[in-house]
């Protein structure tokens, strides 16, 4: 696997802990007047032995869990197995997602450990042949099935008001700073979110805006499982934020009353665009979702063009608005740009319709270089190249 797709994996597993942590919230908060119920939260990231220690310490009759973490303390827990042979109900949540993140194994040791005799919710947005093939190892043979999107139901992303915007990559902070501020004195209680690629690139844009003065929280795979959650938390009960995420934030987490969605960037395909979309126009409610891309990512347009998205024009950003933003970017560290460089050239190297010619994805990235006020690329790691594959590419510096 190549180390931009581990990167993508670990993006996609975070965003499966950010869901467990919420539903162990609404637990909470169903449980508020039954406190001799509690609940506990086993997921990657955190500490094997301080997830023991809770778990011995702490009334637990709900658990929420990653299948890797439940896995691991089912094989190296003291007493865990015994104890989850007294589980009456199982839950499978986000299936479809869980089965293409190749959980399938774990989920079935998990099974084979917990008593047949209980209740299985399985809950799936769709139910390809993967899901059916699991719904016969861990549901009875006449497990009822319930389609709660009944004919004729809008979906989420209907709902949203979907627009693009071409521009080269030299004017995206500027035209992204425009589109936030004006929302801003739009909406007194705006709440916004922009998806970037990776998450270093996430921490460059958070960081540029940020020096802009805008009102920026910060969540991606490099922030600590603590601080994740801190923001997470805050954003959800909060407004007037803007939040800038990687897709951590895309799938399953509920954040009420987002008023726009931004998409900077090439989504990384079809459903993870409609998954960060769909962070907006929630239960019923109107939302509205720009993507921003470059001339030579246009090809994309082509997957969603069915979904009602218009072209917007760019908006014609003035001098003085660039040269603010030209500062704030020259105020970022270095060290956060090298690592976008290394991070953006490595997204976009996994992308088939781009990698393909190599010397064009190089002009590409010296752009993004560009973009951020360099006018010669960083220097990546030889080691760092040669799991990119891009080791000898002319135009690319190594270190």
């Amino acid at each position: 696997m190549s180390l931009q797709k581990q990167r993508q994996e670990q993006e996609k597993q975070l965003a499966f802990w950010e869901l467990a942590n919420q539903v162990a919230a609404e637990a909470r908060k169903l449980l508020k007047y039954h406190r001799s119920l509690g609940v506990q939260v086993v997921i990657g990231g955190t500490r094997l032995p301080q997830e023991q220690r809770s778990m011995q310490a702490n009334p637990c009759q709900i658990l929420v869990a990653t299948p890797g973490r439940l896995k691991d303390h089912l094989e190296n827990t003291p007493g865990f197995s015994t104890r989850i042979k007294g589980v009456k109900v199982l839950v499978l949540d986000e299936a479809d997602r869980l089965l293409d993140m190749g959980f399938r194994r774990d989920i079935e040791k998990i099974i084979a450990f917990i008593p047949k005799e209980r209740q299985t919710l399985l809950f799936s947005a769709t139910v390809p042949e993967e899901v059916r093939q699991i719904s016969h190892v861990a549901m009875r043979k006449d497990y009822e099935f319930i389609n709660t999107v009944q004919e004729g139901d809008e979906e989420t992303h209907s709902q949203v008001n979907q627009m693009y915007m071409i521009a080269p990559l030299d004017l995206h902070f500027s035209i992204l700073y425009d589109v936030l501020k004006k929302h801003v004195a739009e909406d007194a209680e705006y709440k916004m979110i922009v998806f970037c690629t990776t998450a270093m690139v996430t921490k460059l844009v958070a960081e540029v805006l940020s020096q802009l003065k805008l009102n920026i929280r910060e969540i991606h795979s490099r922030k600590s499982q603590s601080a994740r959650t801190k923001v997470s938390d805050e954003f959800r009960k909060s407004k007037g934020l803007i939040l800038v995420s990687s897709d951590v934030s895309a799938r399953g987490v509920d954040y009420p009353d987002v008023t726009l969605v931004i998409q900077v960037g090439l989504p990384a395909d079809r459903e993870q665009y409609i998954h960060r979309l769909g962070r907006t126009g929630r239960k019923g409610k109107e939302g509205q979702g720009i993507l921003l891309l470059a001339p030579w990512e246009m090809h994309f347009l082509s997957t969603v063009n069915d979904l009602s998205i218009s072209e917007a024009a760019a908006p014609s950003v003035d001098s003085s608005i660039q040269a603010v933003v030209k500062d704030a970017v020259t105020r970022v560290e270095m060290k956060s740009k090298e690592s976008a460089y290394q991070a953006w050239l490595g997204y976009y190297n996994s992308n088939k319709s781009i990698s393909r010619d190599k010397a064009r994805l190089v002009r590409l990235a010296e752009d993004f270089s560009q973009s951020m006020g360099l006018q010669v690329p960083p220097a990546i790691p030889k080691l760092i190249l040669r799991k990119m594959g891009l080791s000898n590419v002319p135009g690319l510096r190594s270190a």
